[in-house]
C-alpha cells in the first residue's frame, strides 16, 4: 500500500513538473509560447541594443508592447492577412487596410490647421554670415578689415576656419532657436548690415553679420497639408492599434511567466505563476 502511495505521489510530482514552462518561455498567447529570444530580437530591432541598461519599468512597457504586437499578428494571421511570423507593424497596417479606412477628410485637415494655427508658423529668422577663427587676434584682424571697408565674404574666404568659408561665411536664414545658445541673443540684436563684436565660443572666436531679417509668418495650409495628414493618420492608427489589441485580448488568453524574465515585471498583462503551487 505504501509503495502504491509513493508511486502515486511521484506521478503527481512528475505531472506538476511537466506543467511548468521552460525557463526560456516568457509568455503564452492562447497556448502558443513566446520565448526570451523573440523578446531579445524585438528589443534589438526597436532599440538597436539588448536593453540591459534600462530600468524594470521601461523593460516592462517594452515587454507589453512586444506581447501586444504578437497578439495583433495572431489576429491578422487568423484573418489570413499576414503570416504567423509577420512583424507587429505589418499586422497593424494589414488590419487597417482590411477595414478599408477612408482617406483623411479635407474637413478634418482644415479643422486641425485652424486649431493649431498658433503653432504652424515660421519664426523670425536672420540671413547670417559668420567668420570663425582659432584665436582672438585673427578674429580682431578680420573685424578691422571689414570695418575698414573690406568685403565680408572675401575676408571669410581668407581668414575663416568655418566650413562655410568658401561660401563667404554664408549660413542662410536661421531662427533664434537654431543658433547656438551663447550667440543667439547677440545675433538677433544686430540690425541688417551690422557687424558683431568678436564673440568667444566653444569652437573658437566668431564674427557675425546679419544681411537681412526675415519676419515671422504663418504657414499656408498647402505647405503643411502632408504633415497634418501624417499626424491625423498616426492618431487614427494609434486608436486602431488600441482597439485591435483590445479585441485580440478578448479572443486570446495571455499569460506572462514573470519569473522567466531577467527583470522585475511591472507591466499590465496577467501574470501566471505555476511554480508557486508546486
Amino acid at each position: 500500500m505504501r509503495r502504491l502511495a509513493a508511486l502515486a505521489f511521484g506521478a503527481l510530482v512528475a505531472c506538476g513538473k511537466a506543467e511548468l514552462p521552460d525557463p526560456d518561455v516568457v509568455a503564452e498567447i492562447a497556448g502558443v509560447e513566446l520565448h526570451h529570444a523573440e523578446f531579445a530580437a524585438f528589443l534589438e530591432a526597436n532599440l538597436g541594443e539588448t536593453g540591459a541598461a534600462l530600468e524594470s519599468e521601461a523593460l516592462s512597457a517594452l515587454f507589453d508592447q512586444f506581447v501586444e504586437e504578437r497578439l495583433l499578428v495572431r489576429l491578422g494571421f487568423e484573418r489570413q492577412l499576414v503570416t504567423a511570423d509577420a512583424a507587429g507593424g505589418d499586422a497593424v497596417e494589414a488590419l487597417l487596410r482590411a477595414e478599408g479606412a477612408p482617406p483623411i477628410a479635407a474637413t478634418a485637415i482644415a479643422a486641425y490647421y485652424a486649431e493649431h494655427a498658433a503653432e504652424l508658423r515660421v519664426p523670425e529668422r536672420v540671413e547670417l554670415r559668420a567668420i570663425r577663427t582659432d584665436d582672438r587676434a585673427s578674429a580682431e584682424r578680420a573685424r578691422r578689415e571689414i570695418v575698414a571697408g573690406a568685403d565680408f565674404a572675401e575676408v571669410a574666404r581668407r581668414l575663416s576656419s568655418d566650413p562655410t568659408a568658401q561660401q563667404g561665411g554664408e549660413h542662410g536664414a536661421l531662427s533664434h532657436e537654431e543658433l547656438p545658445t551663447e550667440f543667439a541673443d547677440a545675433v538677433f540684436r544686430l540690425a541688417p548690415g551690422e557687424l558683431s563684436n568678436v564673440l568667444a565660443g566653444d569652437a573658437g572666436f566668431y564674427l557675425f553679420r546679419v544681411d537681412r531679417r526675415v519676419p515671422e509668418r504663418a504657414l499656408e495650409l498647402e505647405e503643411v497639408r502632408e504633415e497634418i495628414v501624417r499626424k491625423l493618420g498616426g492618431a487614427r492608427a494609434d486608436r486602431a492599434y488600441a482597439r485591435f489589441v483590445g479585441e485580440a485580448r478578448s479572443r486570446y488568453a495571455v499569460k506572462v511567466y514573470d519569473r522567466n524574465l531577467p527583470f522585475v515585471y511591472r507591466g499590465k498583462l496577467p501574470v501566471e505563476r505555476p511554480y508557486e503551487n508546486r
